[in-house]
């Protein structure tokens, strides 16, 4: 063989060997860095659930399969707050990343939300999200008032099933299912009728332990049942899809269940929610989180996880890392909660403001109106009844109705009569919230530090109570609810 051809082979060789080299490292490079899929997310939000009432938590009458499967494959968090123990400022507040006192009327229970502070479902939808909602979005309120063309949670669909159908392939979703479980009125004796037990009923510590009482506990469960219920459809469907692993799927509440000195109130019966979260292709499952978190701090987590830009005005924070077992658990972080007008039912229309600190030890509340009763008027004003801030219930009737039996009086008094300009609560020795120990010197120390907590929490936020605690705006954005005194 002479040497031009042998030259020829050998570069024809390196020829090959150099192609050979360029595709395979292009391969590697592909499979390297491929591009991140967008994760779909399903947001599950009961209307009135109290944290702990699931069975994973210990509960040991309700019984919540789907729960506590995606604790299993999730993460679940034991203390979780909502921002305000009202549904359209809670929900409000989850859609915005903001505490509601940021929002003006959205603030407010029947009021509007206004399209000027940014909303995760919107943000979302600008990046090519498929967004939808059925049931109960956000509200109950004026839905377009604010700008928006449809209720601000997401487009109407009646279904989920309907809502998937319209996603292009491979396009992500952002889905809002909002039940009106376990929200009143409720059907009476259906909680026993479905055999759960009427002994096993753990009576909150505010309530008289009768059976009228645990009874109207048993029908609240029924419907937090059936909550969990109609989330398994969605999940199994989603299952059969293969679009569950890549789905960041939420199960919560917006406030407390709908009993006296729960829903409307700043007390852990009213604030402190269920949540779970799941996202099977990232997030390892069958964590148990304590460290304390709000509700505000979802939208911030959904635009992090969907690589979307999270707006500064948000008050909330991711909770990604944390998700992830990136971040150490601070058990000394502190929740802020506060409440606005909730239903019509003191004269002029007047709410009740109030803000609270929650740490590990201790809840402190300042009601800057302590003159008005906190569950509204004894006599029926506008909507509801008496005590309109109260859901009418079996639970509320026998409280009113006994108040002057001595094993009754005094909770009838911490559900309806007015309070303290401040309360505070050591909730190593009170759990139940039911001691008020404002007025003891024994804490005034911790007294004062969180009442500066507060304060400094307002300033930074923007409150307009923090410049005059009696600020009447809220008093003043109209009501949007239906209603009207019969003579």
């Amino acid at each position: 063989m002479n040497c031009t051809r042998k030259l020829k082979m050998m570069k024809a060789w390196y020829l090959f060997l150099l192609i050979v080299m360029l595709t395979g490292l292009h391969f590697k490079s592909y499979h390297v860095n491929p591009v991140p899929q967008r994760p779909n997310i399903l947001f599950c939000v009961a209307d009135d659930w109290s944290g702990d009432h699931a069975s994973i938590y210990g509960d040991k009458t309700v019984i919540t399969p789907t729960f506590d499967r995606m604790a299993k494959e999730g993460v679940l968090f034991k203390r979780a707050f909502c921002a305000s123990p009202s549904c359209s400022p809670s929900r409000a507040a989850i859609l915005t990343g903001q505490y509601p006192h940021r929002l003006e009327e959205g603030g407010n229970l029947w009021g509007s939300l206004s399209m000027r502070y940014p909303n995760y479902a919107q943000l979302l939808e600008a990046q090519g999200y498929l967004v939808g909602m059925s049931r109960k979005g956000w509200g109950p309120g004026n839905d377009t008032i604010g700008g928006y063309k449809h209720n601000p949670a997401g487009q109407r669909y009646s279904n989920f099933e309907e809502f998937y159908a319209k996603k292009s392939p491979n396009q992500p979703f952002c889905y809002w299912f909002g039940s009106t479980d376990p929200h009143r009125p409720y059907e009476r004796g259906t909680g026993e009728k479905s055999g759960l037990k009427i002994e096993t009923v753990q009576v909150p510590a505010c309530f008289p332990d009768v059976p009228e009482i645990r009874q109207d506990i048993l029908d609240y469960y029924f419907e937090v049942q059936r909550f969990d219920k109609e989330i398994s459809e969605i999940i199994s469907f989603l299952e059969q899809k293969g679009d569950l692993d890549n789905t960041i799927v939420v199960i919560t509440s917006d406030n407390g269940m709908p009993f006296p000195r729960a829903k409307a109130n700043l007390y852990d019966l009213g604030t402190k929610m269920p949540l779970v979260i799941s996202w099977k292709s990232r997030i390892k499952g069958g964590r148990l989180v304590n460290e304390m978190v709000n509700l505000i701090d979802l939208a911030p987590t959904f635009l992090e996880a969907a690589s979307v830009k999270v707006p500064q005005e948000m008050s909330g924070k991711s909770l990604l890392s944390l998700l992830e077992g990136k971040r150490k658990e601070n058990l000394e972080k502190v929740q802020f909660l506060e409440r606005e007008r909730h239903a019509y039912v003191r004269p002029n229309n007047l709410g009740y403001p109030s803000r609270g600190v929650r740490t590990n030890q201790f809840l402190y509340i300042a009601n800057f109106q302590p003159d008005r009763y906190p569950a509204g008027n004894p006599e029926f004003v506008y909507v509801v009844g008496e005590y309109g801030d109260c859901d009418n219930s079996p639970t509320k009737s026998y409280m009113i109705e006994n108040k002057n039996k001595p094993e009754v009086a005094k909770l009838y008094a911490l559900a309806f009569e007015k309070r303290p300009e401040e309360e505070l609560y050591d909730l190593e020795k009170d759990p139940a919230q039911l001691y008020n120990v404002a007025e003891n010197p024994a804490y005034s120390k911790e007294l004062d530090k969180l009442r500066k907590m507060l304060r400094k929490w307002q300033k930074q936020t923007h409150d307009p109570r923090y410049i005059n605690p009696h600020d009447t705006r809220w008093d003043n954005f109209p009501y949007y609810g239906g209603g009207g005194k019969v003579d």
